[in-house]
C-alpha cells in the first residue's frame, strides 16, 4: 500500500530588521511610548520555545491521542443502560482516574505507521482501553490491592459505598464491593464488543475484518491472558525450584504482551484494511508491541519493587508480600547464599511481613543484581521491538513508536 507522504509545514518567513538611514548623522531623540504600547510590542513578539526532548515530545502524542479516545468513550457512555448506580461507579471509576491510556495511543500510532486514517481506528483504541480497565478491576482483587492510580481500587470504592450506603459491616461490605466490582469488569467487557462494533457503523471499516478483531481479542488475547492471571497466582504457590526463567517470562506475555500485541496488530490491519495477519507490516507491529509488553511487564516488576508510592499509585513491596514469582525474585534465588535465600523465602508470600523486612529483600535483590539483570533483559526486548519496525516505511509515527518503545523501560510509575 502507498505510503503517505507528511505534509510539509512552511517555514515561517523571518522579518529582517528595517536598516537605518545611511544619510542620518544625529541620534534620533526616543520618544517615550504611551502606556502599555512597550508591553504591547512585547506580545508581538513570538517568544522561542526550546525544541521537546524525545520523551517530551512522545508524551505530548500520547495525551492527544488519549483525549480524543476519552472525548469518543464519553460520547458512547450509556448511563441508563450500566446500572445500577453501583455499577457505573465500578466502569467509570479508573476511566476517570486516568491511566497512561498506552495501549490506545500505540494502536493508533501502529495504525498511522502503516499509512493509515488514526480517526478511523478510534473505536476500536477506545475498545482495547475499556478492556484493559475491566482486566484491572479484576486483577485487583486478585491480588487484594487496596489502591490503583493514587485512588482506591474499585472493589474497595464499592465497599466503601455498601458500609455509607447500604449499612454493611465487615466481610459482607467487602463481599459486596468484590461481588459488584466482578460485574462491572464484565459489563466493560461487553462495552469493548460494542465499542469495536462502531468500526463498521461509523468509520466504513470491514465487517470481515471486524469479525476478525472481535475473534482474536475474545479467544486469543482473553484465553492467554486468563491462563496468565491464572499462572500467575499458582506459581506464586509453588517452590521456587519447579519453576525456571523461560516459564516465568512466558507468563508475564501471556498477561501482558497478548494485549499489547493485539493493540498493533488491530491498528496495523486497521490502516491497510485488511484482515491479514501475515501482512509484512501486521507481522512487524505484532512482533514489536509484543515485545514492548514484556519489556513493560519486566519494568512494572522493578517499580513494585523500588518506586516512589506516590507515583506509582500503588503499594510498593505488595509484589513481595503475595509472593510474585518474578525473574527478579528467581535471579535472586539463584545468586543467593543460604542466609540470603532464607531471609527472601520468610519474607515471600509472607502477608504480615514488616516494612523492615521487605526493605531488606529489596536491599538484598538490588546487592546481588537482580534488580540490573532484569533491568539489561528488558532493553533486549526493546532491542528486539525495535529491529522490527525496519520492516515499516520511514514516517513520524514510526520515530514515535521507537520513543514509545524506549519509555516501555524508562518510566518511572
Amino acid at each position: 500500500m502507498a505510503q503517505k507522504k507528511p505534509v510539509k509545514k512552511t517555514a515561517a518567513v523571518k522579518k529582517k530588521p528595517a536598516k537605518r538611514d545611511a544619510a542620518v548623522k544625529q541620534k534620533p531623540v526616543k520618544k517615550s511610548a504611551p502606556v502599555g504600547k512597550a508591553a504591547a510590542d512585547k506580545k508581538e513578539m513570538p517568544a522561542k520555545s526550546k525544541p521537546l526532548s524525545g520523551l517530551a515530545r512522545l508524551m505530548e502524542e500520547v495525551k492527544c491521542r488519549k483525549e480524543k479516545v476519552y472525548q469518543y468513550l464519553q460520547l458512547k457512555d450509556r448511563p441508563e443502560k450500566f446500572q445500577p448506580e453501583d455499577i457505573y461507579c465500578g466502569v467509570h471509576k479508573y476511566l476517570k482516574a486516568g491511566g497512561k491510556s498506552l495501549r490506545p495511543a500505540v494502536l493508533l500510532l501502529a495504525c498511522g505507521a502503516v499509512g493509515g486514517d488514526e480517526d478511523k481506528a478510534i473505536p476500536a483504541a477506545a475498545a482495547v482501553e475499556v478492556y484493559h480497565t475491566w482486566t484491572l478491576v479484576h486483577d485487583d482483587i486478585i491480588d487484594r490491592d487496596g489502591t490503583r492510580r493514587g485512588v482506591a481500587t474499585v472493589h474497595e470504592e464499592l465497599k466503601n459505598r455498601a458500609i455509607k450506603k447500604l449499612g454493611l459491616k465487615g466481610e459482607e461490605a467487602a463481599h459486596y464491593g468484590q461481588a459488584i466490582a466482578i460485574l462491572a469488569g464484565d459489563l466493560q467487557q461487553g462495552w469493548t464488543i460494542s465499542l469495536l462494533t462502531e468500526l463498521v457503523r461509523e468509520k466504513g471499516v470491514s465487517p470481515i475484518l471486524v469479525l476478525q478483531l472481535i475473534l482474536d481479542l475474545e479467544v486469543d488475547v482473553q484465553c492467554n491472558l486468563i491462563e496468565g492471571e491464572a499462572l500467575d497466582l499458582q506459581y506464586s504457590k509453588m517452590p521456587i525450584e519447579a519453576l525456571s526463567e523461560e516459564k516465568i517470562l512466558a507468563m508475564l506475555w501471556k498477561k501482558t504482551g497478548a494485549l499489547y500485541q493485539f493493540a498493533g496488530k488491530a491498528g496495523a490491519m486497521i490502516g491497510i484494511d485488511q484482515p491479514n495477519s501475515r501482512h509484512p507490516y501486521v507481522e512487524a507491529l505484532s512482533l514489536f508491541t509484543s515485545n514492548c509488553g514484556i519489556a513493560f511487564q519486566l519494568q512494572d516488576d522493578i517499580l513494585g519493587i523500588l518506586a516512589d508510592e506516590k507515583k506509582l499509585g500503588k503499594p510498593v513491596g505488595s509484589d513481595i508480600r503475595e509472593g510474585k514469582r518474578t525473574v527478579i525474585v528467581y535471579h535472586a534465588l539463584a545468586e543467593a547464599n543460604r542466609s540470603e535465600k532464607s531471609l527472601i523465602l520468610r519474607t515471600l508470600n509472607n502477608p504480615q511481613a514488616t516494612s523492615t523486612q521487605v526493605k531488606q529483600v529489596t536491599k538484598l535483590f538490588q546487592e546481588l543484581g537482580s534488580i540490573a539483570y532484569t533491568a539489561e533483559m528488558a532493553q533486549k526486548y526493546v532491542r528486539k521491538a525495535v529491529a522490527a519496525l525496519e520492516a515499516l516505511p520511514e514516517s513520524e509515527n514510526k520515530k514515535l513508536l521507537m520513543l514509545w518503545a524506549d519509555y516501555m523501560i524508562n518510566r518511572e510509575f
